[in-house]
């Protein structure tokens, strides 16, 4: 069945847990925990014919393959850039820099931390949706990226980024056509 003419599906979905999530630790390029992957392995979702693209990560590469998909790099769905903080926990950022922190948290386009703002993320993700070609699309990727195309979608203020949650092997489907959206949770 071809689908309908202009029509964009895309399914995101963030990669499993890792030693960061566990940790509250802003990520470096690090594999999946041994839960994560196995979560993974248990929900290979069937999702028929669909173009499948993945953030470079490996922990994005691994979720995929975890889940039988065979997608391509895709560095438009790489995890924000935190600079310096990669690798720290939020409590070791809190106690070194809490006033850098808090600007972090409330201030979309403050980069404190020498990497990426809120309103750059936003931005590239707001990017890489719009050229999207029709047709059905899933893309394995990371929370801050799922964040970002859910509040572009809704068409959020920047402000709205910290108030979405998503956690680990989270589903979220778009469905879009002339560069409007529309959100809905897959059951």
């Amino acid at each position: 069945m071809r689908p309908l003419s202009g029509v964009t599906r895309l399914l995101l979905i963030c990669h499993a847990s890792t030693r960061a999530t566990a940790r509250a630790a802003f990520p470096g390029d690090e594999p999946l925990d041994g839960p994560g992957l196995r979560r993974a392995e248990a929900l290979a979702p069937a999702m028929g014919p669909a173009r499948a693209v993945r953030a470079g990560e490996l922990r994005c590469a691994q979720t995929a393959e975890a889940l039988g998909l065979r997608a391509e790099p895709d560095p438009l769905l790489a995890d924000c850039d935190y600079g310096r903080w990669s690798g720290r926990t939020l409590a070791e950022i809190e106690a070194a820099e809490p006033e850098a922190l808090a600007a972090w948290l409330t201030d979309p386009a403050a980069a404190p931390h020498g990497g990426e703002s809120i309103i750059d993320l936003l931005g590239r993700v707001a990017g890489w949706l719009s050229a999207l070609e029709p047709g059905r699309t899933v893309a394995v990727t990371h929370a801050a990226v799922v964040r970002a195309a859910v509040v572009h979608a809704v068409g959020a203020p920047a402000s709205a980024f910290w108030r979405v949650d998503v956690a680990p092997l989270a589903r979220v489907e778009l469905t879009g056509r002339a560069g409007r959206w529309r959100l809905s949770y897959p059951a």
